[in-house]
């Protein structure tokens, strides 16, 4: 049984800060690339931000504007998503997901999501 569950969203003010977790259980993290993703109402769901198993190399959407931090630590088996400066733009369900490389349109495991809102 192979589990991801992200935790951490909420409503915050325009301006604020939260921090997305990415907990995988029965299987370990560092063998994979591990991508957040976002889907707002009426939207597709989008790429935001991927990092390497191999390197720990770090990708990100333009559209984040350097507010986000992507980060891991494989001795919790969890991946963290640092949001910063939020907009109400950013309003969405985040996920994670499992990936072979970054860059690659092709997942493995998915979480629930998490719901990000962004409101004043």
């Amino acid at each position: 049984q192979v589990h991801l569950v992200e935790s951490g969203g909420g409503l915050v003010q325009p301006g604020g800060s939260l921090r997305l977790s990415c907990a995988a259980s029965g299987f370990t993290l560092d063998h994979y690339a591990i991508g957040w993703f976002r889907q707002a109402p009426g939207k597709e769901r989008e790429g935001v931000s991927c990092i390497s198993n191999s390197d720990g190399t770090t990708y990100y959407a333009d559209f984040v504007q350097d507010r986000f931090t992507i980060s891991r630590d494989n001795a919790k088996n969890t991946v963290y998503l640092q949001m910063n400066n939020l907009k109400p733009e950013d309003t969405a369900v985040y996920y994670c997901a499992t990936t072979i490389n970054c860059g690659i349109d092709i997942t493995y495991h998915w979480g629930q999501g998490t719901q990000v809102t962004v409101s004043s």
